[in-house]
């Protein structure tokens, strides 16, 4: 590919780098980097299925039909794995998350550069990913990747953008390297903590959008609920140190449009399936993939009541999801709840009139 040659010029060469979590966006991840040239360590649990990437080059249970470029190595060695990689790419569902990293501790080295892929918010402490690589491997070099990155388009080279946020310069260097060719966009930031955790909370909304499109809301409705989102999301981060600013960001809106607008989002189908009547547990398995947004809905709302952040749309969704409710009488009753301000993070002005 013609990207490979322009991105070795501008980068460091072909890198060695460790891929865990053989999901979707672990398999999107992979790809990008086979085709920009490097070595991937493709770690997965299951030895059927990397034998099968291994003969046939396609991950058939999450991406049927796409081929895998370049030198793609599945492995179920995750400690070879991520010995032999210079950068460490985390793609493991959130309720996994610790206790694949603490088991595999020891083989970190000091200085290496780990970043986690995975949106969502572990149960206990309502701890981030990137909390939980700090806690577990603090000699390693940390950070996030988050965005509007539906993984069924990346694999299709369409064109998409991401974040990486770290505090260290030379994370953020790497990984803008390592990933960044014609179609993938690589931006950075400072604010782990904020995108990070507008990566988590997007999925709650892309359910409440899901359950919208099914009752074929119209489309001032959708944009109503997409916004109060935002607004809600960033009211509940900024109350935990976020930036504000981040919202307005790939992380933050973007990521939000892309997943409430689209079927391709596992958390949208979720929605969706609820609003046609189906039950959560019916429609989390007909998905037969982890939508972090189920999880992360019962934990924000927990936190949110407990620091006393106002956020209707958590409540409402979780007392359909998991109590039972209308889903016309909790519209109803958002409808009816108090019309507050429209922006609520007012920059001051910089320039005199």
């Amino acid at each position: 590919m013609s990207e490979n040659a322009t991105y070795r010029t501008a980068g460091a060469g072909p890198r060695d780098v460790a891929v865990l979590g053989g999901g979707s966006f672990g398999t999107a991840m992979a790809k990008v980097l086979g085709e920009n040239g490097h070595t991937v360590h493709f770690w997965m649990r299951d030895e059927e299925q990397a034998e099968d990437i291994r003969q046939n080059r396609i991950n058939k249970r999450y991406m049927p039909g796409i081929t895998l470029e370049g030198d793609i190595q599945p492995t179920t060695d995750l400690a070879d794995a991520v010995r032999k990689a210079e950068v460490v790419l985390v793609a493991i569902p959130s309720k996994a998350f610790r206790a694949v990293i603490r088991e595999n501790s020891q083989v970190f080295r000091d200085g290496q550069i780990v970043v986690s892929l995975t949106k969502g918010i572990e149960e206990h402490g309502f701890k981030l990913m990137s909390e939980i690589l700090q806690e577990e491997i603090p000699r390693c070099r940390t950070g996030v990747l988050s965005g509007p990155n539906l993984a069924g388009e990346i694999v299709n080279r369409e064109l998409t953008a991401t974040v990486i946020a770290a505090k260290d310069p030379d994370v953020r260097r790497a990984i803008q390297e390592l990933l960044g060719c014609e179609y993938f966009r690589v931006y950075a930031n400072v604010d782990v903590y904020g995108v990070e955790l507008a990566g988590a909370l997007k999925n709650i909304y892309a359910i409440v959008a899901g359950l919208a499109n099914a009752l074929d809301m119209g489309e001032n409705a959708k944009a109503m609920l997409i916004t109060r989102g935002l607004a809600e999301m960033s009211r509940f981060a900024v109350s935990l140190g976020a930036n504000p600013m981040t919202f307005m960001g790939l992380a933050g809106v973007g990521d939000l449009i892309a997943t409430c607008t689209s079927n391709k989002s596992r958390n949208f189908r979720v929605g969706y399936a609820v609003g046609k009547g189906k039950k959560l547990d019916e429609a989390a398995q007909e998905l037969g993939q982890v939508a972090e947004g189920i999880y992360t809905l019962k934990l924000v709302r927990e936190k949110s009541e407990a620091i006393g952040i106002y956020m209707p749309l958590v409540r409402g969704l979780y007392e359909i999801l998991y109590e039972g409710a209308s889903i016309n009488a909790v519209i109803n009753s958002l409808m009816m709840a108090v019309q507050n301000s429209d922006v609520e993070f007012i920059l001051p002005r910089t320039i005199s009139q």
